[in-house]
């Protein structure tokens, strides 16, 4: 009984996985096909939003999958991470302007972000009597 329970979730773990592979891999041809000058992970991404915006692909069938993916997203840096530091020679050069940049574009993100749940917050304060 326990085995059927483990071996269900992981066929829709695995299912949910592929759909997601599988969009990824569509975000890839539309943005070949259309010439975008956007990556294909990021058109995926997008067609994924606009699936679940207007409700085409329900979220509960991806949802098992995107949580284990979310769980373990550090371990999808270790490669990239291992890969940079053959680049040390670039970085020591280019360090304080990439620091710079990283420290600004977090400042504005944190920024956007707050002044957003601000105003979201505030429209629900207002509506609730």
């Amino acid at each position: 009984m326990l085995i059927d329970v483990a071996v269900k979730t992981a066929c829709a773990l695995l299912a949910q996985l592929v759909g997601l592979l599988v969009l990824n891999h569509a975000g890839y041809a539309v943005a070949s096909a259309l010439h975008l000058p956007l990556p294909g992970n990021l058109v995926g991404m997008l067609l994924l939003l606009a699936l679940l915006v207007t409700g085409a692909l329900p979220l509960r069938w991806i949802e098992g999958s995107a949580a284990l993916l979310t769980r373990h997203l550090a371990f999808f840096f270790i490669p990239i991470t291992v890969g940079l530091i053959g680049f040390a020679d670039l970085f020591l050069e280019t360090g304080p302007a990439i620091l710079m940049t990283l420290v600004l574009s977090a400042a504005a993100g944190i920024c956007v972000v707050g002044l957003s749940a601000q105003m979201l917050g505030g429209r629900r304060r207002r509506r609730s009597p």
